[in-house]
């Protein structure tokens, strides 16, 4: 399954850079990057960190994609 997320609508609605949003994080802007792309997925400990840090539920943030 795949899992699809919302965080680069969470980072533009608070005005964040993608190089902002990964210092804050503690990993790198490509991470942010290939994380928004689709490319990784977080683990679940990073994933539980993105959803902190935005005061959202992490379902709000990440969720699993249909199958075809």
């Amino acid at each position: 399954m795949e899992i699809q997320n919302s965080l680069k609508k969470f980072r533009e609605k608070n005005d964040l850079t993608q190089a902002e949003l990964a210092k804050e994080l503690d990993v790198s802007r490509q991470t942010v990057n290939a994380i928004e792309t689709g490319k990784y997925d977080p683990s679940l400990e990073l994933a539980l960190k993105i959803a902190e840090f935005f005061d959202a539920k992490i379902e709000e943030v990440f969720e699993l994609g249909k199958e075809d």
